[in-house]
């Protein structure tokens, strides 16, 4: 196992691996930009290194300034976290180049899966579903429109490169099409550098199902079942949970056996996620892999009793894995919320100093939070200041303590989006197990017309 190891990220996610450090003594070495310089991540790490000014392109995406630190004070891996450098092919490698471990998959896997264009052509080749669309570059609107007329309105226009819904838009006909085309691949420029497009059938009001899994490098590939991901808001997650409420055990089945598919055909070794759409009559269709750990990866842990940063950490030392698929079995319900500092109408972020900050606490309560009482949310990183989870024998009472603890969530100083997650998670829709991605369009806005 390592000795060292340093966190290239910061916040909730940072203290989270630092965590499972301590408990498996391990050192480990944080990061931090110039805002911050006091967060809690800095102090429960044992080393600290600033690597720069606030914006993320002059701290936490600066390679070379994190490599000289890794090598500076004696680490022999790099826990990436989710986001940030987490899916850099160029950082994988450079880490492999200085002798450090990248605790994740290889460049080249990162790479395969980086382009959606490129991973829908690797699935469809690996017998995994994909959503009838194309499988080149469209090159610009005319050739848009005549591939529209092929595969028939409505179109989700996609820029290979994207990611948290930059460079989507669903289209219904040639004018917003050739609208759409132009903007969306400059926006696409602009955010990825890659301003590729491509386009798919659309499929409508779908659920957002993902599996966990874990792969070793003996060949090892163990599904660590599915989430349900489907309330968003602008294609950001904001309620998860696991298992999936909405698919049959026959589906779960399959879903489980695709996904072990996909990972052996690309020779995929550590955590991933496999995501895919799910339609009403519980057809799914491959959507993206997240090459990393996923955000909303404690409803896994809380349902098998892992602790998947530990896992990764053991499969990045090249030690096999010590349970199969038949030795996990899922326990109770987990449902995950993330709590931002932002409007909860408009959804626009709400920096500003939490003057106090009051954790619920009980039976089935798991935070994960990167502030405190007197930590300030700047506008220079996402607004997520912390995960809700709540776990429970039954969905039920699942929901149940979700509610409570809610309610008793004490943020003060700045504006969150509690409210909003109460009024999701009260509505008969999301207690019934019945939400797809069209929720908050469907079910919460209309809320705030009719409370107005």
């Amino acid at each position: 196992m390592f000795e060292k190891i340093l966190i290239a990220n910061r916040g909730e996610i940072a203290r989270r691996i630092i965590r499972t450090c301590k408990r498996l003594k391990i050192q480990t070495v944080a990061v931090y930009s110039e805002a911050d310089a006091e967060g809690l991540h800095v102090r429960e790490a044992d080393e600290a290194y600033c690597i720069g000014k606030s914006p993320v392109a002059q701290s936490y995406l600066n390679m070379e300034r994190i490599l000289e630190v890794a090598k500076e004070s004696g680490a022999d891996a790099i826990h990436p976290g989710y986001g940030l450098l987490s899916e850099n092919a160029s950082f994988a490698q450079r880490c492999k180049q200085e002798g450090l471990v990248f605790i994740g998959p290889s460049a080249e896997v990162i790479a395969s899966m980086g382009s959606k264009l490129e991973a829908r052509k690797t699935m469809k080749a690996a017998g995994v579903p994909i959503v009838e669309g194309v499988e080149t570059a469209v090159n610009d609107s005319t050739e848009a429109i005549e591939i529209a007329s092929r595969l028939g309105y409505p179109i989700m226009l996609k820029a290979s490169a994207g990611g948290g819904g930059i460079g989507m838009q669903l289209v219904e006909n040639d004018e917003e099409l050739a609208k759409a085309f132009e903007g969306n691949q400059k926006r696409a420029q602009s955010f990825f550098g890659d301003g590729t497009m491509y386009m798919e059938r659309f499929i409508a009001n779908p659920h957002h199902v993902e599996v966990q899994i874990i792969a070793d490098y003996a060949g090892n590939v163990v599904p660590l079942f599915e989430r349900e991901c489907s309330i968003q808001r602008r294609n950001q997650k904001v309620v998860e949970e696991a298992p999936s409420p909405f698919i049959s055990e026959e589906t779960r089945l399959r879903m489980l056996d695709a996904s072990i598919q996909a990972v052996k055909h690309i020779g995929y070794v550590n955590a991933g996620t496999i995501e895919y759409l799910v339609d009403a009559e519980q057809n799914f269709y491959f959507l993206e892999m997240n090459t990393r750990l996923q955000v909303e990866h404690p409803v896994t842990e809380e349902i098998t009793k892992l602790d998947l940063v530990e896992e990764q950490l053991k499969v990045a030392a090249q030690q096999p894995l010590t349970f199969t698929r038949d030795s996990i079995q899922k326990q109770g319900h987990a449902i995950e919320v993330r709590i931002y500092a932002e409007n909860p109408i408009t959804f626009f972020p709400s920096p500003g100093l939490i003057t106090a900050l009051e954790l619920p606490a009980g039976e089935g309560i798991r935070h994960e939070c990167g502030v405190e009482a007197g930590s300030a949310v700047t506008p220079f990183y996402d607004p997520m200041i912390s995960k809700l989870v709540v776990w429970g024998e039954t969905r039920a009472i699942a929901c149940e303590r979700l509610i409570q603890a809610l309610k008793e969530y004490k943020v003060e100083g700045i504006q969150t989006n509690i409210p909003m997650l109460l009024k999701t998670v009260t509505h008969e829709q999301f207690l019934k197990g019945q939400t797809t991605t069209k929720f908050v369009e469907e079910y919460y806005l209309p809320q705030l017309t009719e409370t107005k």
